[in-house]
């Protein structure tokens, strides 16, 4: 193939079709007489998931490239902020005694240049008994007091702390397509019939009910797990990882607030249970709720009482659905002239909200390789590298998560700890971290979606203990990091006390009030 590429048929909507769609029509020019023509197909019988209701900080900038104004997503998407992921009993099974719960946050330690690097200070008890969540950054302690990561006249986007998004996952897909169709896009309602394929095993076009045969140039796969185009036409296998990452199923719930003024967490509540666990997200009138859990260790009745116990009242009357999914992802994902992207290219588990943001890496992915002199091969080959390595990153991450748990109170914990289920790759970064903490070396940017501060969020908060005895003599900014836990602490009782509730900025920002001064948090970063 070598003629020139200009045409793309995105296969599939829901958030990850419209995402694509409505950033690739913004990024490859689809308004202007030299880009790119782009039409999404989807069938109105089929519909989406709607569950995937957490995103990473990196969805600020992607949003705003498709278009999307902040305050419309909190109007038509029951938004709220997310700062990060707090993990209960993932330590220690409830009831342990003392608390057994860490802030995974999504800002990154202050290590000014020139000063001392945190962690190892910490891990010399510089910091006190404060757990490192608390003592590197505010983020903790805003969060635990239910604020907001910012002012509501910052900047759209913008904030004193980092963060991202909690919001109703179909809302979302329909703003996505609004957005996506003023940017250019052709959306076709019809369902996709048959895929043809030329000789050579690109894919000539879709047939479709209504609208006959659809022709494109590029053909991107986001027809879910039903893998249309990519598994079911050309053949590219799934590799599963359902002997690393267990929990396969998922029983979800809608609950109300119990009152309309009810505090709304500014993170994601992930609360561990005998066969997984139960993630709990506050929308603007409603909390999505559910159990993600090993079909091999509980049944789906033993699931559905664990999460009506959690929920309380609201568990006696809760409507549910039932999720299944195989963990893993395809190690080709681009092959020939089709892309697969979103849940046709890879799932591992809701925990740590990983679905939209592969989205996100793809449809950047894309554009940046856009093969616009029709040399598709040069662009698989670097797209299908990178997204591997990704997917095998991400994998081990979430690994993390179970394989330093204490918990041996069930099967599932007891086999998440089994030697033969932990990747070779992260025993082998576990093995570094023994005698030293991590840091941004041990990671590549281009190909790790979490960053060192993630890792070293998970592996502290888990217990983690790196030994830095033999190493102790030569520390010698204990001052300077004594001082710079301290002005944590001052930064963390000013984010407590100024800003808002993540409810009241939600309003505030809402119903537009006069506004007052921006003030910063000297030393934070978002």
């Amino acid at each position: 193939m070598d003629a020139k590429v200009k045409r793309i048929l995105v296969v599939g909507g829901g958030t990850a079709g419209w995402l694509t769609a409505g950033y690739l029509a913004k990024m490859l020019g689809a308004d202007l007489p030299g880009g790119i023509s782009i039409t999404l197909v989807e069938s109105p019988d089929i519909g989406i998931i709607g569950v995937g209701e957490g995103t990473f900080p990196t969805i600020r900038r992607t949003l705003e490239r498709i278009g999307v104004r902040e305050k419309d997503l909190l109007r038509r998407c029951e938004a709220t902020f997310k700062q990060g992921v707090k993990f209960v009993d993932w330590l220690h099974p409830a009831g342990h005694g003392g608390a057994d719960n860490y802030l995974h946050g999504f800002q990154e330690a202050d290590d000014r240049k020139g000063g001392p690097e945190y962690l190892p200070y910490w891990l010399l008890g510089e910091a006190g008994d404060m757990p490192w969540d608390e003592a590197s950054t505010p983020q903790k302690r805003a969060v635990d007091a239910l604020r907001a990561p910012k002012l509501a006249n910052h900047p759209e986007y913008a904030g004193v702390l980092n963060y991202a998004f909690h919001f109703d996952a179909g809302a979302l897909a329909l703003l996505l397509r609004d957005q996506g169709i003023a940017n250019g896009v052709l959306h076709i309602a019809d369902t996709v019939q048959e895929v043809l394929c030329t000789e050579d095993g690109a894919i000539a076009g879709v047939r479709t009910q209504a609208h006959g045969v659809l022709e494109a140039d590029l053909f991107i796969d986001c027809s879910g797990f039903r893998a249309e185009l990519i598994g079911k036409a050309l053949g590219q296998k799934w590799k599963s990882c359902t002997d690393v990452l267990f929990c396969d199923s998922a029983i979800a719930a809608q609950v109300p607030y119990d009152t309309p003024t009810t505090p709304i967490q500014s993170c994601t509540l992930s609360t561990a249970r005998d066969a997984g666990w139960i993630w709990d997200i506050g929308l603007q009138t409603r909390r999505g709720t559910g159990y993600v859990f090993s079909s091999a260790h509980c049944d789906p009745e033993t699931a559905e009482r664990t999460l009506r116990s959690y929920l309380g009242t609201h568990g006696e009357t809760a409507s549910t659905r039932r999720l299944q999914f195989n963990a893993g992802y395809r190690e080709v994902n681009w092959y020939k002239n089709c892309v697969a992207v979103g849940l046709s290219s890879g799932f591992f588990e809701p925990l740590e909200a990983t679905g939209i943001v592969f989205a996100e890496i793809a449809a950047g992915a894309i554009a940046n390789l856009f093969p616009w002199a029709g040399d598709y091969e040069t662009s698989a080959r670097q797209f299908n590298r990178g997204m591997l390595e990704r997917y095998e990153r991400a994998r081990d991450f979430l690994k993390l998560h179970y394989s330093l748990t204490q918990r041996r109170d069930t099967d599932f914990w007891r086999d998440n700890v089994r030697a033969e289920t932990v990747p070779d790759s992260l025993n082998e970064l576990l093995d570094r971290w023994r005698h030293r903490p991590p840091n941004e070396k041990d990671f590549n940017p281009n190909v790790d979606i979490f960053p060192a501060t993630s890792w070293q969020c998970i592996l502290y908060g888990m217990g983690w203990k790196t030994d830095l005895s033999a190493k102790a003599g030569i520390m010698r900014l204990r001052p300077e990091a004594r001082e710079a836990f301290e002005q944590v602490r001052r930064q963390s009782e000013y984010a407590v006390t100024n800003l808002p509730g993540n409810r009241e900025l939600t309003r505030q920002m809402l119903a537009p009030q006069p506004g007052s001064t921006i003030q910063a948090f000297a030393g934070i970063r978002a």
